[in-house]
């Protein structure tokens, strides 16, 4: 007899299969089992990323670095460096177009979400797997509302965790605060670049007017800054800033926020940029200046204005003078150039460390060390003039040899019997190696450093021909006592530093040093007269500019890898550089050439601007008895003018720049 088998539960055998489900039974468990697992992960999301989350309760705190606000000598604002907060405003003040276009190009369905949009992640995800090592930036798919949370309580890292984190916080900040509020949030905190926080003081950084009056145009420039502010800049980028602003106009048709009309409108409308951005005047000269200013007075704790030496029309011209120049020599080799312009007392008026500061930011002008070439001889020749020569003692041009070194003359060619001022107005190697020899290299060291060379200097003869290497704001310093009468002139930029409200934090006038005379006459006037030679039939005659009092000296190094032309008139001095940053050498460019084309073109523009008088020194008193042994010279000790006779200056006296006159 078989063993009967007792039924399973309900009735049913084991053998028996079980009752399929209903369509609707069967999504009802379906949707169960996902809404428990969904809640578990939902926990356990949580639970990984929220633990270490920032605190919220700071929402409202806004921690910035004090502004510094750079003026020029006539009270115009050069730069302003560090971040620019403005007071928040009220969303409803703003034109319709300002949020429209955040909206339109940033999160288009921002008013439909919960903080996030799970679409648009996907998207993003899907183009950075297939775009993964092709270069360019990664897609993050955020919202307005997780671009927020981002930039108030996180890091722009890329990372899983911290998307995470933005994710929960944008959820967070929904639940909190209405849509509009999160909106203006927003606009009052997002970065705009150029140190400008917030719609207001983005409207007035790059357009010089208050958020409730930006046209459609500017709003959509504006918004386009969003996918990267330095690289869709209206000022470093303009074209590319236009295309991004254009994408913003056709994304507000597309979303019926605009009609095409008023797109068309927009385009025919000019925006203008802030000039003081749009010029990007100064900018090697206020990095300079911005490292002086805190080792002045330490780190600001509050807003300050920087008073300084520069003059925004002289800098224009010399910026102008500085790209033409070195435009018209590429073919020759010239890939670069610096220039710096001081007066008699020192302050810097215009100031240019390179072509193009968006492109390279590395400072020539006092950063870089380059061989000064023959523009060093006036060191030597004033040398000589201290210890008793005067422009007419004869020398000889021909094949001289120095211990082991034979110097040689630019040309090849000896002119045999002349002067020493006919020798530094031709630049004649012979002459100023054999001069330097007999005064004493260490002799010819000490005059460089008391007029201004701060570098080291090698005693070698070579250093008669310029084997010394110095910046050109040592350069123009040193020659300042050659057009101020004899007064030492050290480079500064910083007048005075003062808080916002008024309170003077430095004063160089209260702080400057005392005067002192570093050459006396008559090897002033000496120098003066040979100098100016050198303009006027010389090798800097392309410096020439008519009708003027000028003199100065040309410098080309023996393998044309620098070009210098540093000259003046009373009262001012300008120098300038040219050649490659990579030390190669140039085509056979000569101080004569390149260089002294951009002094010309600087000071045909600066010189009608200056209060110009003459080269200071220029009778020449009857000249002493010669010193019997030169070797008798004692550093230091030359003749000196009186100490209270007042250097001159090309400004001195002269009416400040009114703001309102116009560039060269």
């Amino acid at each position: 007899m078989a063993n009967a088998q007792s039924p399973g539960p309900g009735g049913r055998g084991p053998s028996e299969p079980r009752p399929k489900r209903s369509p609707l039974q069967a999504l009802l468990y379906w949707t169960m089992v996902l809404g428990v697992w969904g809640l578990i992960f939902i926990v356990a999301f949580f639970a990984v990323f929220a633990v270490d989350l920032p605190d919220t309760s700071k929402l409202y705190d806004v921690k910035r670095q004090p502004s510094i606000s750079y003026l020029d000598r006539s009270g115009a604002l050069v730069a302003v460096r560090g971040s620019q907060y403005a007071p928040p405003v009220d969303l409803d003040r703003l034109p319709d177009h300002v949020p429209k276009a955040f909206i339109a190009i940033e999160d288009r369905w921002y008013y439909y979400h919960f903080g996030f949009n799970p679409w648009g992640i996907a998207r993003s995800q899907i183009y950075n797997l297939t775009h993964r090592g092709k270069g360019g930036p990664l897609r993050g798919g955020s919202t307005i509302s997780q671009q927020l949370a981002r930039n108030l309580f996180l890091t722009p890292n890329q990372t899983y965790r911290r998307k995470a984190q933005e994710l929960i916080l944008a959820i967070w900040l929904e639940a909190r605060f209405s849509k509009k509020q999160i909106l203006e949030l927003y606009l009052n905190r997002v970065y705009f670049g150029a140190g400008a926080y917030g719609i207001e003081a983005a409207s007035q950084r790059y357009f010089g007017k208050p958020a409730s009056r930006l046209t459609l145009g500017e709003s959509a420039l504006l918004a386009g800054m969003m996918k990267g502010p330095s690289r869709y800049s209206p000022v470093a980028a303009t074209d590319r800033a236009a295309r991004r602003a254009t994408i913003v106009l056709d994304e507000m048709v597309r979303n019926k926020f605009i009609t095409p009309a008023e797109r068309e409108q927009a385009f025919q409308t000019k925006v203008r940029v802030n000039p003081v951005l749009a010029n990007q005047r100064a900018q090697y000269f206020t990095d300079w200046v911005d490292d002086q200013v805190r080792s002045l007075v330490g780190e600001p704790t509050e807003d300050l204005v920087v008073e300084t030496t520069l003059d925004l029309p002289l800098q224009a011209a010399a910026e102008l003078s500085v790209q033409k120049g070195v435009a018209a020599a590429e073919s020759q080799g010239v890939q670069q150039a610096a220039l710096i312009a001081i007066d008699g007392e020192g302050r810097i008026r215009a100031y240019v460390g390179g072509v193009n500061y968006l492109q390279s930011q590395f400072d020539r002008a006092t950063q870089a060390r380059r061989q000064a070439g023959s523009a060093f001889k006036p060191f030597v020749y004033l040398t000589a003039m201290e210890a008793g020569r005067t422009p007419e003692t004869p020398v000889v041009d021909e094949p001289v040899k120095i211990g082991n070194w034979t110097p040689r003359n630019y040309t090849g060619q000896y002119l045999g019997p002349i002067t020493l001022e006919k020798a530094l107005e031709q630049s004649i190697n012979t002459v100023a190696a054999r001069l330097a020899n007999e005064v004493g290299t260490s002799n010819v060291a000490a005059t460089a450093r008391r007029l201004g060379i701060s570098s080291p200097i090698q005693l070698d003869p070579s250093m008669a021909l310029g084997a010394v290497e110095v910046s050109p704001l040592e350069m123009a310093q040193a020659y300042a006592p050659f057009a101020n009468g004899g007064f030492m002139a050290r480079g500064y930029g910083v007048e005075r530093i003062r808080t916002a409200s008024g309170r003077v934090l430095y004063d160089h006038g209260v702080d400057k040093p005392p005067r002192t005379p570093v050459i006396g006459q008559p090897a002033l006037a000496y120098m003066g007269q040979m100098m100016r030679r050198v303009i006027d039939a010389g090798t800097g005659t392309r410096a020439n500019v008519p009708n003027y009092d000028l003199a100065g000296k040309t410098g080309t190094t023996s393998d044309y890898k620098d070009a210098w032309f540093v000259g003046y008139t009373g009262g001012f001095v300008t120098a300038v550089w040219v050649g490659k940053d990579d030390n190669k050498p140039m085509k056979r460019v000569t101080g004569g050439g390149a260089p002294a084309g951009i002094w010309h073109d600087f000071m045909a523009a600066a010189l009608p601007r200056l209060r110009v008088q003459p080269i200071p020194g220029s009778v020449v008193q009857p000249p002493p008895q010669p010193l019997e042994d030169p070797e008798t010279f004692v550093e230091g000790e030359p003749p000196l003018q009186d100490p209270e006779a007042p250097p001159p200056s090309a400004f001195d006296e002269t009416p400040r720049v009114r703001r309102e006159d116009p560039p060269f």
